[in-house]
């Protein structure tokens, strides 16, 4: 009896050690990619290089302040998504360490840090989705500038990602600052605050709403835009004429990750040509950032795009102060 015990015994504590082994073998990431991207992504990483993925999806602020609780006792490898300026944020806060990808070498040098700590693997730009049918009931046309989205037929039609909590909103915000002028900028805010029906938690939600008819007019980065035109949603792309910011999302390795070479064969495989062209094969709609990676079918060229020229370190260095004075100057002001 005792024997049959302990034979048992081992048998569970056999598991638990294949167990532990099994999920050791595993790369660990928190993402700001959506989820049905990010699963593409990964699962054509893990099919590349047999290496094991589980992540879950966070959307960039509350990524980093899962990041920031966890920096003495890491639970995670990897950030991945969200626009270069969070990463910025992240190195800053000593929050992640340097990794220079030999095959970063292809990439402009706006697509990655200079020391390593993050590198961009895709970009898409900012731009409006208007719901055709909503706006032709209020009697108006999509909006062509920043300026339309002041029209009174506007008004509690549009929904933007808020800065606080979504890397999409301060993307918005901190291009009008590069756009317009400070002051200016926030002068605009203001008055756009009466258009706006929601500020979203979730930097792709608008899309969703515009294509449902819950709102007029979603802005945000155009992947989701381009996914549901072709599903059959009602929606036209619009540019504003002066000119958007566009995100550029990176990979940063957190400090202290446990599986730091499983880390870097994500970093390394996100930006060869074979990874580069998963973006294109898994219909995420995204833009490549490697120059000779294939570009999806019905995606504009990123030339034709009035695409600002964005400076992400900047607007990583000054998002706190920019996200506070959006909140006193604009999320309280009376609409």
């Amino acid at each position: 009896m005792k024997t049959r015990w302990m034979l048992c015994g081992l048998l569970v504590l056999g598991l638990l050690v294949a167990g532990t082994a099994r999920a050791q073998d595993s790369l660990v990431v928190y993402s700001s990619v959506d989820e049905e991207n990010a699963k593409k992504l990964l699962d054509a990483f893990t099919k590349a290089t047999g290496v094991k993925v589980r992540f879950t999806f966070l959307s960039s602020g509350p990524a980093v302040a899962r990041i920031e609780a966890e920096k003495n006792n890491p639970q995670a490898d990897i950030w991945y998504g969200a626009p270069s300026e969070n990463h910025v944020v992240l190195k800053e806060k000593g929050l992640s360490q340097p990794y220079a990808s030999p095959n970063a070498k292809d990439l402009a040098a706006k697509f990655k840090d200079a020391e390593g700590y993050w590198t961009s693997f895709y970009m898409n730009p900012l731009g409006f989705a208007s719901n055709v049918n909503i706006l032709k009931q209020k009697g108006a046309e999509p909006p062509a500038s920043w300026a339309d989205l002041l029209k009174p037929e506007l008004k509690a039609q549009v929904q933007t990602p808020s800065p606080q909590t979504s890397g999409t909103g301060y993307n918005m915000v901190a291009a009008l600052v590069m756009i317009m002028g400070e002051d200016k900028a926030f002068d605009y805010l203001k008055k756009l605050n009466p258009s706006i029906q929601t500020y979203t938690q979730s930097g792709t939600a608008p899309s969703k709403a515009a294509a449902i008819g819950q709102a007029g007019v979603g802005i945000q980065f155009t992947p989701a835009f381009l996914q549901l035109i072709e599903e059959g949603y009602p929606l036209k792309i619009t540019f504003p004429k002066e000119g958007v910011g566009f995100e550029a999302p990176a990979i940063s390795i957190l400090k202290g990750a446990p599986h730091l070479d499983l880390a870097k064969k994500l970093v390394d495989w996100s930006i060869t040509i074979p990874g580069q062209n998963a973006i294109t094969d898994a219909k995420t709609y995204f833009f490549p950032v490697h120059p000779q990676a294939r570009l999806a079918k019905g995606l504009p060229s990123f030339d034709e795009v009035p695409a600002i020229t964005y400076d992400a370190v900047w607007a990583g260095k000054e998002k706190k102060r920019l996200v506070d004075r959006w909140i006193n100057e604009v999320l309280r002001a009376p609409k």
